[in-house]
């Protein structure tokens, strides 16, 4: 899997690493005991620092997305869930997006299209 790093994004860095990670889970792209490089490579790759691949890593270990192993550093598991927080957080996290597009006018069909073929898109990956 290929990360990119936009750095002139508003999003932060380890937040745009932990985001592909998943998207590349979900894409299908990452399976279960695949190795991620180091957390020292990707930093060097990137001409990023240490602690905030780390960071990112480290997220994605406490959502259930990676492990840590002895030998092979952060592999991809596949302990995430959808438990009643994950689901409130979700809510939250969607309330403005749809409230954005419904304020600009488009229909709920309309939204309901795009977030099945955003879903396809994934069931196509797996």
């Amino acid at each position: 899997m290929l990360l990119r790093i936009e750095f002139e994004s508003d999003i932060p860095i380890y937040m745009q690493i932990k985001n592909q990670i998943i998207e590349g889970i979900a894409l299908g792209m990452l399976k279960e005991g695949d190795e991620l490089p180091s957390i020292r490579q990707l930093a060097s790759d990137f001409g990023i620092n240490l602690h905030t691949v780390k960071k990112a890593y480290d997220i994605l270990k406490d959502e259930g997305f990676l492990s840590v192993h002895r030998r092979k550093g952060y592999v991809v598991t596949k302990n995430a869930f959808a438990d009643d927080n994950f689901i409130e957080e979700l809510k939250k996290n969607l309330q403005p997006i749809l409230a954005n597009a419904y304020s600009r006018g488009m229909a709920e069909d309309e939204i309901l299209k795009i977030c099945k073929e955003i879903l396809e898109q994934f069931n196509n990956g797996m």
